[in-house]
């Protein structure tokens, strides 16, 4: 049984607290990089007292991005600001985490605060790539069915941003397998349609994601963790679901990946999800039987949900998100042991 302001020791990094804040993009980048917007944003939840802080989804390559304004890390240049980052963030007791992504078909977005449309190449969008050429809307472009040979790029391209990763200071690393991006929509039947061996069984869809894991983990330390995001279920009939998803982890567990962060949907536009506060609790549940560290994320947004989520070992772990949008401070209100920073004492009572 554990409670919200227990630590969380997963190999050789202690988080101080159960409590973690869920990547969340900004769009606020230029060309992939971290600025001070980025800087303040994630300073302030470690100052705030939560004891991870997974950055945003962050492109392994220009083509990755959900949108031309989200962070990558596909080129050196794009540490430094991100050290900048990470050393803030841990001088405040907090673990900094990164999530790495390729967005597949859901690619070349203009912003959300734009209208989100695909964008064309005249737009400043680019060519998206998928396992098959399946658009997610029918307002969008038509992916191009990646080859053999651009799978082994990507795979690459993980690979090489994991490296990127550990220079610039994160001390976790999460894949992300959710939401509709490229390794979620490899996982899915109702997004890969393939005939050869990434396609068709649960084994070949699999396989990318591996393949990926197995590249990660040769540039990112043994005693560093290694988490993957995934959707338990596309709310989809015929799609991927908890059952594939609760078999996955048990395959991931023996790879090397430490903890399951369990999300959900994203993957078709006509999904039918139902939501409610704690929504997604039972897929952090039911994946933690299988002996896999999980994180719980979706609709939390009190103190005394958080607490009833671990305490009832649901999870081993809860992401925090739009709640912290609302309060970086949140932490220091829900762990009475919290640390307060010494320039904020005076409001601690």
């Amino acid at each position: 049984m554990s409670n919200t302001g227990d630590p969380l020791s997963i190999k050789s990094v202690t988080l101080k607290n159960r409590v973690g804040m869920s990547p969340m993009c900004q769009y606020s980048s230029t060309d992939g990089f971290a600025n001070d917007w980025h800087f303040v944003h994630y300073g302030s939840r470690a100052v705030g007292g939560t004891g991870l802080i997974m950055v945003e989804a962050t492109a392994v390559s220009p083509e990755g991005r959900i949108t031309p304004f989200d962070m990558g890390l596909w080129k050196d240049e794009q540490i430094a600001e991100l050290k900048r980052i990470t050393e803030f963030v841990h001088s405040f007791g907090a673990v900094a985490g990164i999530q790495l992504a390729h967005a597949g078909r859901k690619a070349s977005h203009d912003s959300p605060a734009n209208g989100g449309h695909q964008l064309s190449v005249k737009e400043g969008g680019w060519q998206v790539v998928a396992p098959s050429s399946i658009p997610f809307a029918p307002t969008d472009f038509l992916p191009l069915e990646l080859e053999k040979t651009g799978i082994k790029n990507i795979v690459e391209e993980f690979k090489s941003a994991a490296f990127r990763a550990k220079h610039a200071g994160f001390k976790i690393i999460e894949i992300h397998g959710a939401h509709g991006y490229l390794v979620h929509e490899f996982l899915s039947p109702l997004t890969n349609t393939r005939t050869d061996e990434y396609g068709g069984s649960f084994e070949n869809r699999i396989r990318f994601l591996l393949e990926i894991i197995t590249a990660v983990k040769t540039v990112w330390p043994d005693d560093l963790p290694l988490f993957v995001r995934l959707s338990a279920t596309d709310w989809a009939e015929g799609g991927w679901n908890l059952a594939e998803t609760v078999k996955l982890a048990s395959i991931l567990h023996t790879v090397g990946v430490d903890l399951i962060d369990c999300s959900s949907g994203g993957n078709i536009i006509d999904q039918k999800i139902q939501i409610a506060l704690g929504y997604q609790v039972p897929f952090s549940e039911a994946i933690k039987k299988t002996g896999i560290l999980t994180a719980a994320v979706g609709m939390i947004t009190s103190t005394e949900q958080v607490s009833q989520i671990l305490e009832n070992e649901k999870a081993d772990l809860v992401f925090l998100a739009r709640e912290l949008l609302r309060n970086p401070y949140f932490m220091l209100k829900a762990d009475k042991n919290a640390v307060w920073p010494v320039q904020y004492l005076r409001a601690k009572n």
